[in-house]
């Protein structure tokens, strides 16, 4: 692994794409600081463009599209890309919805199944707005679950042949190929960058396990401060750690990139 690096380096005024995780990166405890919109905010009007990549359910990724200053949302872990085009919002899944929900129908019963062991755990209370994961809450209504009964969880969604990942409040799980990282990557190649442009033009913005095939794929990555709390258990870390947690971390992120850019 490289040297941590506390604070972004110039080659950071390439950047012109800032993807970002939203639970615990852009909010902080279950709130979205104001310190959060502010710094999404001055992003856009400084001309980047800002897409949140996140396992939050279609119901939340519609109001944060509809409503957020970003210019995309990659929901559900990279099930489908919803985007404002000529002030309409644009639903895109590169699997028909029908599809879709019959193998979550059917995850949700064998998730069911593997959760009968657990009476404690239960689904997200968002689950009905989810179009294609099945999610347990481990810390957002709950008390946190103890990190060797997440990975037990994981490892036995895992073996029934779908992809399960942890964030910092809940076991999100699907069938398919779709991941933060594919639809990223094929929702940048969409709007034209090569994959050299990808590489030196975006960054990904980040807090937890789920996020670190993202740190993986783009040389320019952040974990804000709470990053600390998985960094054992990464297998792949951010290229650069903030000294603020959640939304206050992004904030302190916006600051730095775009004091580069000014001095540029």
């Amino acid at each position: 692994m490289k040297p941590l690096k506390d604070a972004l380096t110039s080659d950071w005024n390439e950047v012109k794409w800032v993807l970002t995780d939203v639970d615990d990166t852009l909010t902080w405890h279950g709130q979205l600081p104001p310190e959060t919109l502010i710094a999404l905010a001055e992003l856009q009007q400084a001309g980047l463009k800002v897409v949140a990549v996140t396992g939050a359910c279609a119901g939340w990724c519609d109001h944060i599209a509809q409503l957020w200053p970003v210019d995309a949302v990659i929901g559900e872990n990279g099930a489908f890309i919803m985007e404002k085009e000529a002030g309409n919002l644009t639903l895109k899944s590169g699997v028909p919805l029908p599809t879709i929900a019959q193998k979550q129908a059917t995850l949700k019963e064998q998730v069911e199944s593997i959760l009968a062991d657990y009476p404690e755990l239960n689904f997200t209370l968002d689950q009905s707005y989810r179009l294609c994961e099945v999610a347990i809450d481990i810390g957002q209504n709950c008390d946190p679950v103890a990190a060797p009964i997440i990975e037990e969880i994981v490892s036995k969604i895992k073996q029934l042949g779908a992809n399960a990942t942890a964030s910092s409040i809940h076991i999100n799980s699907w069938y398919g190929e779709h991941s933060k990282k594919a639809t990223s990557f094929s929702f940048l190649q969409e709007k034209g960058l090569s994959t050299s442009e990808i590489l030196s033009q975006v960054c990904y913005v980040g807090d937890s396990l789920n996020d670190q095939f993202m740190f993986a794929a783009l040389p320019k990555s952040v974990g804000v401060a709470n990053i600390k709390n998985y960094w054992s258990q990464l297998q792949f870390h951010p290229e650069v750690i903030m000294s603020k947690s959640g939304g206050y971390g992004f904030a302190e992120f916006t600051q730095q990139l775009l004091a580069i850019k000014a001095d540029n």
